[in-house]
């Protein structure tokens, strides 16, 4: 597995898993929606520590690297 995450957006996946674990764990607590937000939550928070992600993979985008310039 090849890193195709920049720091901005690793950074901007972790606040948001952060804000949405949250919420799965305390206002949503046991509720279908509570359980949506800690799935998201979780893939969010894998994804924005290894710096991988699978979406990203397929569509061809990488956000590691600088644009290139024309």
């Amino acid at each position: 597995m090849k890193m195709n995450l920049g720091v901005t957006d690793r950074l901007i996946r972790l606040l948001l898993s952060s804000i949405l674990l949250y919420l799965g764990l305390v206002p949503f607590n046991n509720s279908t929606l509570g359980i949506g937000f800690l799935i998201v939550g979780g893939i969010a928070f894998l994804t924005g520590m290894v710096g991988f992600c699978g979406l990203y993979q397929l569509l061809g985008i990488h956000t590691d690297r600088p644009q290139k310039q024309f």
